[in-house]
């Protein structure tokens, strides 16, 4: 399998939005949408537009579309509201059309089938021997929330393509909606389907973990997936890893790995990889606000002329934040001569945390940061500082200021981090990243690629990259900073669209 284009990093655009979307309407089915609906104090509606490069790479596709997009209400007045159209900043519009199933549905779907049932499974997160438990109240969460939940996003999807009198091209998004392209498929005659495509954000192990699931769920989104014309994958290794699921578990599947496909229920399934980047200018642009600049001047204060050792991610178990402390606490033992010259920022944004195993987790990193700090702090010197809350701004700073950027998930389907900082570092920070990060497809060759588990071997490469020699800093930095730039989000768009003409074009 290979990146649609088959290029290597960009040579220049294929295809324009605005010319694909001259005879097609566009809808996009994700759990979240990009705008959520309050009222004032005055009592009138307020927009609160998404944030985060996905949210912003799609809404640039919708102004160039006649674009819906199709989400589950998130506010009383997203339910209230139910749908209409949006002006965004720009003056541009799209429609939005927020569905409300019940609350016992929503939370089956959400909180017991999505969270963290499949998020821990395709993370290879479980401790399988203990957990999960999949129990009658699990499989009623699967068939009242999840399948309902989806069947609704069928049913609205169906409602929309129905209402055009062009082509559809329907994106759909993420682990959420694993069934919805079987149950539109079932509404629709041949003429009438959209061509869907399903970009999948997160990892997908391989076949032996998905064993952990019972049949008949498992066969269910294999079987939901196989009916989309195009499926997404972060990494080739994702990809291949589909492909193998599907000749292990989904009987009457046939499957190529060499171009990528699976043809089930006379129908073909490509699969590629795109591997999700950032919108590189508007980064930029927020480095050098003045907000950040705020920021800046109390980190370079905090920091008092030491190193720093940054890490952004959120709250959750896959980041594997607790054997990072370790790693470092490894550090300062095994090379004492760092003691009092480093520091460790740790910008923490918490999620999920009415999960149990987040909360728990939560409070394991917390106890790792404080053993380190309470083992070699001293009245000048804090060796690690913990922030936990979401400020994007104080992050984009930070960014600027690492000497060593520490990306160790134990698995991850990007993580998007690791790009932003060689975009916006002043100082040729060093990139230490993860293996099973899906980053690593792109980004090894300017970073120290390190094992997750391994906290000998990272203790060793925060050891290498804090006495690195500047040349080597500043070679390795200028490729991360260039391998960014050449495949940014308006490269993971186009390839795709790419890939649309690719498969009308056979």
């Amino acid at each position: 399998m290979k990146n649609v284009s088959g290029k290597g990093p960009r040579a220049g655009r294929q295809v324009s939005p605005a010319d694909f979307f001259s005879d097609r309407a566009l809808v996009i089915a994700a759990n979240r949408g990009p705008v959520t609906l309050n009222v004032d104090e005055e009592g009138e509606i307020r927009f609160e537009y998404g944030e985060g490069g996905l949210v912003k790479a799609l809404l640039g596709l919708c102004r160039c579309a006649d674009a819906t997009w199709i989400a589950c209400a998130r506010t009383e007045v997203d339910g209230e509201w139910r749908s209409g159209s949006v002006t965004l900043p720009d003056g541009s519009g799209v429609r939005v059309r927020f569905l409300t199933p019940s609350a016992e549905a929503y939370k089956g779907y959400y909180n017991v089938i999505a969270n963290p049932l499949l998020w821990f499974l395709q993370h290879s997160m479980w401790d399988v021997p203990r957990s999960p438990v999949i129990d009658q109240e699990t499989w009623q969460a699967w068939e009242d929330g999840y399948v309902a939940v989806n069947r609704l996003f069928a049913k609205a999807s169906v409602e929309q393509v129905r209402a055009t009198s062009r082509p559809t091209l329907l994106m759909l998004q993420d682990y959420h909606l694993y069934l919805v392209a079987r149950f539109i498929r079932q509404r629709l005659r041949p003429a009438e389907r959209p061509t869907t495509l399903h970009f999948v954000h997160i990892p997908w192990p391989g076949p032996e973990y998905w064993s952990i699931l019972p049949p008949g769920m498992r066969q269910a989104i294999l079987d939901g997936l196989c009916a989309v014309d195009l499926l997404g994958f972060q990494t080739r290794q994702d990809g291949w890893n589909f492909i193998r699921t599907c000749e292990a578990y989904l009987p009457r599947a046939y499957v190529k790995f060499k171009p990528g496909r699976v043809w089930y229920r006379n129908h073909a399934t490509h699969v590629r990889d795109f591997p999700i980047s950032i919108d590189v200018e508007a980064l930029r642009g927020m480095a050098a606000s003045a907000e950040v600049a705020e920021y800046l001047a109390d980190i370079d204060e905090f920091l008092e002329g030491r190193q720093l050792i940054l890490r952004i991610d959120r709250i959750e178990p896959s980041k594997n934040i607790v054997r990072g402390f370790r790693a470092f606490e490894d550090l300062l033992e095994q090379y004492p001569e760092h003691r009092g010259q480093v520091k460790f920022m740790a910008l923490l944004v918490p999620s999920r945390l009415g999960v149990d195993e987040y909360q728990n987790y939560l409070s394991e990193l917390m106890a790792a940061a404080g053993q380190v700090n309470a083992r070699y702090g001293t009245s000048d010197w804090e060796p690690v500082r913990v922030l936990v809350g979401e400020n994007y701004p104080r992050a984009v700073a930070a960014l600027q200021l690492y000497d060593v950027l520490l990306v160790n998930a134990v698995a991850d389907g990007m993580n998007l981090v690791a790009k932003e900082g060689p975009i916006v570092n002043r100082r040729h920070g060093v990139l230490i990243l993860s293996e099973r990060a899906g980053a690593r497809q792109q980004l090894e060759p300017g970073a120290l690629v390190i094992s997750p588990c391994d906290v000998y071997a990272t203790a060793e490469a925060l050891h290498q990259a804090l006495v690195m020699p500047a040349a080597e800093r500043r070679e390795r930095a200028e490729r991360l900073r260039w391998l960014v730039e050449q495949e940014d989000i308006t490269a993971w768009l186009d390839q795709q669209l790419e890939a649309v003409l690719e498969l009308e074009r056979v």
